[in-house]
């Protein structure tokens, strides 16, 4: 009888250990699952930010334009904030100017198999940038005019 009640005692204590070592593993597994969740999060708030606190990268397009008595062809040159423009210029007659009104460009053209010219300009911000003509060519020099049209840069 005592023999039984001791077997008894020692089952109940053998699986009281059981249950507290399963406890245990058990809770052992959730703190190691939010251990990597919490990881896991600093990870991705660390990408984010570094991805947002690098500056965006600038766009850079080239545009070859042709002048000629009285005119700039392509007239119109469409691009977006942000952008910086390589402007190759080169004549078909004689000598010309490059100015964007209101910038501090303003260069000469050579003449027809002189070789080209290039002008770089930052569209900073939306809107349309005037170019003309700087060096008087001919009676039809005051219509040798364009237009750059900076529109806003599309959302991130």
């Amino acid at each position: 009888m005592f023999s039984g009640a001791l077997r008894a005692l020692t089952a109940m204590r053998n699986n009281n250990k059981l249950e507290t070592s399963q406890r245990w593993s058990h809770s052992g597994r959730a703190y190691a699952a939010l251990s990597l969740i919490s990881i896991s999060i600093v990870a991705v708030v660390a990408v984010v930010y570094a991805q947002e606190a690098q500056p965006p990268a600038t766009a850079e397009e080239t545009v070859d334009v042709l002048a000629e008595r009285f005119s700039f062809t392509p007239s119109e040159i469409k691009t977006t904030a942000g952008t910086t423009l390589q402007i190759r210029l080169e004549s078909d007659d004689t000598a010309h100017g490059f100015r964007i009104i209101g910038t501090d460009v303003n260069i000469e053209i050579p003449k027809r198999g002189r070789g080209t010219t290039t002008v770089t300009f930052k569209a900073e911000k939306a809107g349309r940038y005037t170019f003309e003509c700087s060096q008087l060519c001919g009676a039809g020099h005051s219509f040798m005019r364009g237009v750059i049209v900076v529109a806003d840069a599309p959302p991130r």
